[in-house]
């Protein structure tokens, strides 16, 4: 849960960056179907061509391979290495509005950007991939830069390789002012006070940024501050959400998340206690306070409005 040391967290800003670097590929790179493409049908086509049977429409899944390259009597939804032979490019090109895809009426509409990323797609082979959730991560190769001197470590590297195939180059360094602005507020959400900047000013000690980093994972803000994301995440609120929005207890959950990311604990054991810490041998009260999470969503309140509830 918490980095466990400073250059973890460096490691994980800069990660960050890349991302924020590589959100489309330029034109004659190779598209990704992980990043570029199933977004995009996550978003504009899945909810009715997705996984809910009730709403799917002509029987057809796009969140499946075997659907999306099956042959469908005479024609497929995607033919390899060809758009001009596939359903799926016809379809959202249509010019016709009663053929056009997504329908005008769903309030879905595909940009010409994501049009072409499609296009590019199918051209380059159309390769599936899985969610990126079921496939076992890989360290990749450190790629090779013009410029190595820059580059302190292997993540630099990667910025780097990124940088200058968009024929970019780094800024110069931040002062220490702006550092400790800037760090602060990543891990704990707040400012740094006036005292703690001339402080980490006048530290002139080489390792003076990692001791500052290990102060703020110390703190208890920090866990305030992730634990913001995941309660958003798993729709945590102190009143029920509907109709009255009555009051109702939580706050026991909410500073077990906290806890949970100031303590350090394992993604793992984190994961499970909320989902079924009534179900371990031997619950701790802490194990069944975590699996507040199951009851942290609107809730109506009326008995045999919703049967689960």
């Amino acid at each position: 849960m918490k980095l466990h040391t400073p250059s973890a967290s460096i490691g994980l800003l800069a990660v960050l960056l890349g991302l924020l670097l590589n959100t489309r590929p330029s034109l004659g790179d190779p598209v990704d179907f992980t990043r570029d493409i199933r977004p995009i049908l996550s978003d504009k086509c899945f909810a009715c061509h997705g996984p809910d049977a009730k709403h799917r429409k002509a029987k057809l899944r796009l969140d499946e391979k075997e659907n999306v390259f099956a042959d469908r009597d005479g024609y497929r939804i995607v033919v390899p290495g060809n758009p001009q032979d596939s359903e799926l490019f016809a379809l959202i090109t249509a010019e016709d509005a009663g053929d056009l895809m997504p329908p005008t009426k769903s309030g879905k509409k595909l940009s010409r950007a994501e049009i072409d990323l499609i296009k590019r797609w199918i051209e380059q082979g159309a390769k599936w991939q899985q969610h990126w959730s079921l496939v076992s991560p890989k360290l990749p190769a450190v790629p090779k830069v013009k410029h190595a001197g820059q580059a302190r470590n292997a993540i630099d590297r990667f910025l780097l390789a990124k940088l200058e195939s968009k024929n970019l180059k780094f800024q110069k360094e931040a002062d220490k002012r702006t550092l400790i602005r800037r760090v602060t507020f990543a891990l704990t959400g707040l400012p740094p006070t006036p005292e703690e900047i001339n402080a980490f000013i006048k530290d002139t000690s080489p390792n003076a940024y990692e001791k500052l980093v290990d102060r703020l994972l110390a703190s208890p803000h920090y866990g305030e501050h992730m634990g913001r994301f995941w309660l958003d995440a798993a729709r945590y609120g102190d009143t029920h959400g509907l109709h009255l929005d009555n009051y109702r207890e939580m706050w026991a959950y909410r500073d077990y998340v906290i806890n949970a990311f100031n303590n350090n604990k394992s993604f793992k054991q984190f994961t499970i206690e909320q989902l079924a810490g009534d179900l371990m041998p031997k619950p701790t009260q802490e194990q069944l306070i975590a699996t507040g999470f199951n009851r942290a969503h609107v809730t109506t309140s009326e008995g045999g409005s919703i049967a689960e509830e």
